[in-house]
């Protein structure tokens, strides 16, 4: 059995109801959770289910507090899988099934992320390393010439993203979760509003089951970097890292050297 959660911001309604038509055509979904954090209560939703929960909050939660609504929900009801997907993502009925297969063999495996391309195929490098302050905030102010050879390294570019590989941090925008490695984590972290509680959830399953990146299935993944083209989502980014590295380290930091090296000597 499978949960899903959708976390929603003024959504574009037809992504929202185009996966929602897809996941529902899977035998295996017990429910669906449109956690709604926009400002505005949708009153016309565009798909009516029984196996759909519309949530609005009074105010934005942010991403990872909303999602652990529905985690919560599948922790209490014992759903031994739970996915965590944006809304802009395209996938099939296949390729979900293909992942949950993959999980339901192999239990070590706690959280899940397949092969993410762009519209028009191309590769996003979405397997990275746990990140420090330089690769952060370095690719952002920094002349690319200067932290390209870095970055290469951080995105695990020279992997080939041909094999399967257990990988520290995984994006958060499609999480195949396995439901008792998210409890035994303690699910997302609720000081992150946004940015950094993917890799700060991955780390923390990664210390008990693998977090895996899986190529043999591939989902499309609408992305824009919003930090990019706006200066308050800027802050955000900046804000929620800075309570990332006081939560982690800032320099020192032994689990993200032991993560990070253990990755690099295996598939570098």
């Amino acid at each position: 059995m499978l949960n899903i959660s959708i976390v929603l911001y003024q959504p574009d309604w037809k992504q929202v109801a185009d996966i929602t038509n897809v996941i529902l055509q899977f035998e295996q979904v017990n429910h669906i959770f449109w956690i709604d954090n926009s400002p505005v209560e949708q009153s016309n939703l565009p798909i009516h289910s029984s196996k759909i929960t519309y949530r609005h909050n009074t105010h934005n939660l942010g991403y990872g507090t909303a999602h652990n609504i529905a985690l919560r929900e599948s922790i209490y009801d014992d759903i031994p899988y739970h996915l965590v997907v944006n809304s802009d993502i395209i996938l099939t009925k296949e390729a979900l099934e293909t992942m949950l297969n993959f999980m339901i063999q192999n239990p070590e495996v706690g959280s899940l992320m397949p092969k993410v391309v762009y519209p028009n195929g191309q590769l996003q490098y979405l397997c990275k390393l746990l990140p420090t302050p330089v690769d952060v905030f370095g690719r952002r102010f920094l002349p690319q010439k200067l932290i390209n050879q870095r970055n290469q390294t951080y995105e695990m570019r020279t992997s080939g993203y041909d094999k399967i590989m257990n990988i520290p941090y995984l994006s958060g925008c499609f999480m195949l979760l396995r439901t008792k490695a998210v409890q035994q984590a303690k699910l997302f972290d609720e000081r992150f509003f946004m940015y950094p509680e993917d890799m700060d959830l991955t780390r923390r399953i990664h210390r008990n089951y693998l977090t895996v990146y899986f190529p043999h299935a591939t989902i499309i993944h609408n992305h824009e970097k919003a930090s990019y083209k706006s200066l308050k989502m800027l802050w955000i980014h900046a804000v929620n890292m800075c309570r990332y590295f006081n939560k982690w380290g800032w320099f020192f930091d032994k689990e993200r050297d032991l993560f990070n090296n253990t990755a690099i000597q295996e598939y570098l």
